[in-house]
């Protein structure tokens, strides 16, 4: 009996030869059983200590990731731990996985428990603010402003807590007609960061919500540390939307209040930053229409002003007499234009008839009138050119002689040298 289960330990795991449960069983144990002790820290999540019992049983989450196991205890040395354990709770455990081969189950048997203090809660968040500011989360740049006044609110908060009647009463106390889109989720505790995440998500993708609230009441370090988790601040900082945040009081600021776009010290004072006062925003409204009114009006009188000056000017009194007036400067105006005409072209006419006295004095027709002909040689060709030597005639020449009343055809019959003026030697044919 004792030979079988180390004969199939030696044997590998085939589909003709499987290994029975109690081998895998018992195998699955000693890997578990070679991890020893270990130390780990988590959120407590479940605590179970009934009365008269030994063995005391939690339910320990990761922060970071929605993993958990369970771990068991003496029930005394969960009574040593200082102050008492409760839901929410950050605790280092030092554990020994168990195997309980015959449940196939596996647990952690703690052997110590310390509770994270606030000091040491307080400085992990300074490490992660500066490991945040250092990217460039908390930078004013990505800020983006809250639209004057939204179609949609998105509301993230606990159920019927004091930071959702105060958010909807004062929201509408301020502008009645805006509309809410609320997301009930865990505000503390293990579970408070992934509804968180998964109301943001929620709201961000939704096209009637413009800007996000995640409120919450006044509490304790721990009670507030769901809002400065590093996934939850790296989703805000992911949203499409501006966020508001308003967590705690005044002296309250977990890191979620860098990361948002506005910083609310109160659930109220979010309120009257997501929607302006219908009162002020009438009585504003009011005093423009009035200032209008009187801008209006002071204009017109203005204009009313200018056109009685304008309906008083001698121009507008009496709009022909100018028209009259430049009639008569312009008749004067042609009249003396026509004068100086006529001036002009008397002055120019005389001028004419002396030039023509002397054109005609000095012109060859008065010359002839005195005796004198132009005496003109015919060419081949059948030209007339004026005859200035006697070098150019030969006997035989056909000559045109011009006179004072007409022009007489002459044949050279013979040329004599210029001896005298009255010598006849010259005898011409006609």
């Amino acid at each position: 009996m004792t030979a079988e289960p180390a004969q199939v330990d030696r044997q590998r795991s085939t589909a003709e030869h499987p290994w029975p449960v109690r081998t895998v069983a018992r195998k699955i144990g000693d890997w578990i059983h070679r991890l020893g002790f270990v130390w780990m820290e988590g959120q407590v999540t479940q605590i179970s200590a009934r009365p008269g019992t030994r063995t005391a049983f939690l339910t320990l989450r990761d922060p970071a990731a929605d993993i958990s196991l369970t771990v068991t205890c003496p029930i005394g040395l969960l009574d040593e731990v200082q102050p008492p354990l409760r839901d929410g709770a950050r605790i280092v455990v030092r554990a020994r996985p168990n195997f309980f081969v015959g449940r196939g189950t596996i647990s952690l048997r703690a052997s110590e428990i310390r509770a994270v203090g606030i000091g040491e809660l307080l400085a992990r968040i300074e490490r992660l603010r500066a490991l945040l500011a250092a990217e460039g989360l908390f930078a004013p740049e990505r800020k983006r402003p809250l639209p004057f006044l939204p179609k949609g609110v998105g509301l993230i908060t606990g159920r019927a807590s004091a930071a959702e009647r105060d958010v909807l009463a004062n929201a509408h106390a301020r502008w009645p007609a805006v509309r809410f889109t609320v997301h009930n989720t865990a505000v503390q505790g293990p579970m408070a960061v992934p509804q968180i995440i998964r109301a943001l998500q929620a709201l961000d993708a939704d096209p009637d919500v413009e800007v996000i609230v995640i409120a919450r009441g006044g509490g304790s370090v721990e009670d507030l540390l769901p809002f400065s988790d590093e996934r939850l601040c790296r989703e805000v900082s992911r949203t499409r939307k501006p966020v508001v945040s308003a967590i705690g009081h005044e002296p309250d600021s977990p890191l979620l209040d860098h990361v948002a776009d506005v910083r609310c010290s109160t659930p109220t004072d979010a309120a009257k930053r997501i929607v302006p006062d219908v009162k002020v925003e009438a009585e504003r409204i009011a005093e423009l229409r009035h200032r209008c009114r009187r801008a209006l009006r002071g204009w017109v009188d203005t204009q009313c002003e200018w056109l009685s000056q304008l309906r008083s000017r001698p121009v507008l009194a009496d709009p022909y007499g100018p028209l009259d007036r430049r009639a008569d400067e312009i008749q004067l105006a042609r009249e003396r234009a026509r004068r100086a005409v006529l001036a002009a072209l008397s002055a120019e006419q005389a001028t004419l008839a002396t030039a023509r006295g002397r054109l005609t004095a000095l012109g060859p027709a008065a010359t002839m009138e005195r005796g004198y002909a132009v005496v003109q040689v015919r060419k081949p060709d059948g030209s007339l050119s004026v005859l200035r030597s006697v070098d150019e005639a030969e006997v035989g020449t056909e000559l045109r002689v011009r006179l004072a009343d007409g022009a007489v055809h002459a044949v050279v019959d013979g040329i004599a040298p210029d001896t005298d003026d009255d010598d006849p030697s010259a005898r011409i044919e006609s």
